[in-house]
Parts: structure tokens; C-alpha cells; sequence
């Protein structure tokens, strides 16, 4: 192994929800929790920051599959730990959530075999690895909508294996053709990262790989108008797939912009960003909109992730460093505060047997202590100063402001958007006179020590962000540096 710290703590982080996928179905559920604790553990020993030169915190290299030029190779940075942080505190949210409405060992397994797949995804540094963890992170979710989602979770399964199957297959053909060309320059065929990124790439072919890249990723997203399979996945899926998607698979997409499309085509990115500013651009307004037309609380909160993914995508397109320290600390901002108000909504229908705004109102003064989060968590999602998301989008439209003016104007309408529709979720839902006269029961102690630590992670970043935009800085410095030594940026 070539690594910075001999302990493969790596490997083990990535392996081991596999142990506790097999641990659930040969013992009990019981596996995922402990899986999930040791996990949460070994991520948390991990070192926060790594040398002012220095690319990696820690990276391991293992013999693999040898015969195709396929290593085990992970690579830990301050941006993929930031991810790997998100994705263990949702994993144990969606466990936490499940655990008395589903019994079944099966779901806890295929959860965890998710949970293994991200992890690959933001650490791997092999094409074929990378692949491979794309798929594993996909199907089992694919299959908990099939088998426990709502009354159209078959189609709602299916149209989303079939928008982000395509979406691979082009990812597949990308990494294929990368490895050929490598293999006929150099006569050595590899899938590594950093080998394939010195590949010389003709433009014109340059431009179609990026396009399939692009495409497999921003299906992931999801941007308009690639998200057809987003409202009905969302409404559909259990609570604890739907965090899942929304919180970590949508992140997925853009790390893979950042991860692989960037540094494998530094020269085609500029011919990209306006497109990629429209689609975000597209996608703030068109979310927003739709979200505050909503009169099912999920599918509102489903249309606001599209509109908050959208000012992601628009941060990288403006290609400064303040509007992608934006845009990479936003996508924990944005997984902690939506994944919140997933478990929120589940919480309001578990209790009133609706979604639909209609039927709600005057929660404030049924239960005080849901209404109380349900406040606080939509503030956050609106962009309240001193909040998480707030201090993502502000980097993100100053950003934009000093690249393209007119896209931080355009970027401000979703910001009134927002305002609009979480305020009418508060108005429809907390406030107001109860629509039926049926006494419900405020959260118990489980369900606030579920949500009390992801409202200290929204304080945290709203207030004291500079320790997690230190993370992303030394990432977002060399993609740069990487950009202009390309030719990606003047």
C-alpha cells in the first residue's frame, strides 16, 4: 500500500457497511446500527486538514483487477471528507427514522450496501472503481422503493433506474474510450485517476466525452430538465431512501463534476459553464415555482431540493474560487437541512395521515415541539442569515456577481422564491386554525435526539463556517491552479 498513514482506515470505511449488510440478514437489523456507529467512529478519526500542498489527507493504493489496469485506489481530501461526514450522519438518520416502521432485515442490508457505494463514489480514485460504486450506491435504493415504497412505487423505481441507467452507460462509454486512448499513447492501459488525466484527448472528441459525463451527472443532480424522475422517486420512496437520494445521491452528481469531468477535460470546461449557468439557472427558478404551486408538503420540499441544486450548479459555472467554496460547503448545507425536512413531513403524516396542506394547520399549538423544527428548518431552507443555507448562497451569488452580474439577478429570484414557498409551507402548516379537531401527539425524546444534532450542524455552519471552508479550500485552489495550467481558465 502507498498511503500516507499505513492503517487502511479507507478500506475499512468502504468495506465495512458491506460486513454490516450481510451482518443484518445472518443476525438481526440490529448489524446496521452498530455498523453505522463504528463507521461514524472510524470517520470521525479521521484528520480534518491536510498540508497547504498536498492533495491528499490520505490515499491507499491495492492491487485489484491487474489484468484491466484496475487498482483499489481511494484518496481522502477535504472536500470527500466533507461528504463522507454527510453521508454517515444521513445514513444514521435513515436508520434512525426506519427503525420502528420497518422490521425487515432486508432493508437495513440493502441501505447499508448504499451506504458502501457512496463512500466508493467520493473516495474512489480508479474510473472502473468509480463505476462500480456508482452502480452499487444506485441499485439498492432502486429496490427499498420497489418493494416498500408507496401504491406507484413500481413505476416510480423504474423511471428512475431508467433516467440515471442511461446516464451510466454514457458514464461507462467515457471511461472505455479514456482507457483505450491512455492505452495507445503510453502502452500502458489503466483506469487510474491521475494517470488517465494526463491523457491527450482530441477536442472535438474531448467535447462529446464531456457531454456524456456531464449528462450522467447532472441526471444525478438533478437539473431541469433531466429531473423527470425526481417527484415521483421523492414521493413515493420511504423517508429514509428519499433523505437518502436527496442528501447524498444528488451530491454524488456533483462531485463527480468536480471529481472527474473537471480534471479530465480542464480544456473543455469554459465551452460548458454557460450552458451548466443556465441549466442551474433554469433550475432555481423553474424548482422554486413549482414548489410553491405544491399542495402535497413532500413534493414541495422535492421542488425546492431541484431549486437549492440549482445555485450548486450555478457556483461551479462560475468558475471563482469564492463561488466554489460556495457551491462544495452548500452541498452539506443543502443534505443537512432537506434531508431535516423529509423526516419533518414524515413525522406530520405518521401523525395526521395527510400531506396535502389542506389538511393541516395550527400545528404550532398541537404539538409545539414539531411545529418549533418545522419552523426552524424551513427558515434555514429560505436562506435566514445565520443559518446554513444562507451562507452557501451568498458565497455562491458574489461568485456570480464577479463572473457573470446577470446570473447572481437571476439568482436572486430564486432567492425570493424561496422566501415564498417555505414561507407558505409555515404559513399552511404551523400557523394558522388545526383543520380537524383531532388531538396529536408532539415528538417523542427519540425523534428530537434524532433532529437535535443536524439543527446544531445548521447553527454550526450558519454561524462558524470557516472550519469546513478551510476543508474545501485547498480542493478548490488546486482545481484552479489545474484549470489554468490546462488551459481552462485564462
Amino acid at each position: 500500500m502507498n498511503g500516507l498513514l499505513q492503517i487502511p482506515a479507507l478500506s475499512v470505511l468502504l468495506l465495512l457497511p458491506l460486513v454490516g449488510a450481510l451482518g443484518c440478514l445472518a443476525w438481526d437489523r440490529r448489524a446496521a446500527i452498530f455498523t453505522i456507529l463504528l463507521e461514524v467512529g472510524i470517520a470521525l478519526t479521521l484528520p480534518s486538514e491536510g498540508g497547504a500542498v498536498s492533495s491528499w489527507i490520505r490515499y491507499e493504493d491495492w492491487q485489484w483487477i491487474e489484468r484491466f489496469g484496475a487498482r483499489f485506489s481511494l484518496g481522502l481530501d477535504g472536500f470527500s471528507l466533507l461528504m463522507v461526514w454527510l453521508t454517515l450522519v444521513l445514513m444514521a438518520v435513515a436508520i434512525g427514522i426506519s427503525w420502528f416502521r420497518y422490521q425487515q432485515a432486508g432493508f437495513y442490508s440493502l441501505l447499508l450496501i448504499s451506504c458502501s457505494g457512496v463512500l466508493g463514489v467520493f473516495l474512489a480514485q480508479d474510473l472502473l472503481l468509480f463505476y462500480l460504486c456508482w452502480e452499487i450506491m444506485l441499485l439498492p435504493l432502486v429496490l427499498c422503493i420497489a418493494l416498500w415504497g408507496g401504491t406507484k412505487r413500481i413505476q416510480a423505481a423504474f423511471k428512475l433506474l431508467l433516467f440515471t441507467l442511461a446516464g451510466s452507460l454514457l458514464m461507462l462509454l467515457a471511461f472505455l474510450i479514456l482507457f483505450l486512448l491512455h492505452g495507445r499513447q503510453t502502452g500502458d492501459y489503466s483506469f487510474a485517476l491521475q494517470a488517465v488525466m494526463s491523457t491527450a484527448v482530441p477536442p472535438d472528441l474531448a467535447g462529446w466525452l464531456f457531454a456524456c459525463l456531464g449528462l450522467a451527472f447532472l441526471v444525478k443532480v438533478p437539473v431541469v430538465p433531466l429531473h423527470g424522475w425526481l417527484p415521483d422517486a421523492y414521493e413515493e420512496a420511504p423517508t429514509a431512501v428519499t433523505l437518502l437520494l436527496s442528501g447524498v445521491l444528488a451530491k454524488a452528481g456533483v462531485f463527480g463534476l468536480v471529481r472527474l469531468a473537471l480534471p479530465l477535460f480542464p480544456a473543455t470546461w469554459p465551452d460548458y459553464t454557460s450552458l451548466m449557468a443556465v441549466l442551474g439557472l433554469v433550475s432555481i427558478v423553474y424548482g422554486g415555482w413549482m414548489a410553491y404551486v405544491q399542495t402535497d408538503l413532500k413534493r414541495l420540499v422535492a421542488y425546492a431540493s431541484v431549486a437549492h441544486l440549482g445555485f450548486i450548479v450555478l457556483g461551479l459555472a462560475a468558475g471563482n474560487a469564492m463561488a466554489m467554496q460556495g457551491s462544495l460547503l452548500q452541498l452539506f448545507n443543502h443534505g443537512i437541512t432537506t434531508a431535516a425536512l423529509f423526516v419533518l413531513v414524515a413525522f406530520v403524516e405518521r401523525r395526521t395521515g395527510s400531506r396535502k396542506l389542506g389538511d393541516l394547520g395550527g400545528l404550532w399549538a398541537r404539538a409545539p415541539h414539531l411545529g418549533g423544527l418545522i419552523l426552524f428548518f424551513s427558515l434555514a431552507a429560505l436562506g435566514l442569515p445565520g443559518l446554513n443555507i444562507f451562507t452557501g448562497e451568498i458565497l455562491i451569488l458574489l461568485g456570480a456577481f464577479a463572473s457573470r452580474p446577470w446570473w447572481a439577478v437571476v439568482g436572486m429570484v430564486g432567492v425570493l422564491l424561496a422566501a415564498c414557498y417555505m414561507l407558505r409551507l409555515v404559513q399552511e402548516v404551523v400557523w394558522g386554525e388545526p383543520r380537524c379537531s383531532e388531538t396529536i401527539a408532539d415528538l417523542h425524546r427519540g425523534e428530537v435526539a434524532l433532529l437535535a444534532p443536524m439543527a446544531g450542524l445548521v447553527l454550526w455552519f450558519g454561524l462558524y463556517p470557516l472550519p469546513f471552508l478551510h476543508l474545501v479550500h485547498n480542493p478548490v485552489e488546486n482545481m484552479l491552479v489545474h484549470l489554468v495550467m490546462k488551459g481552462g481558465l485564462p
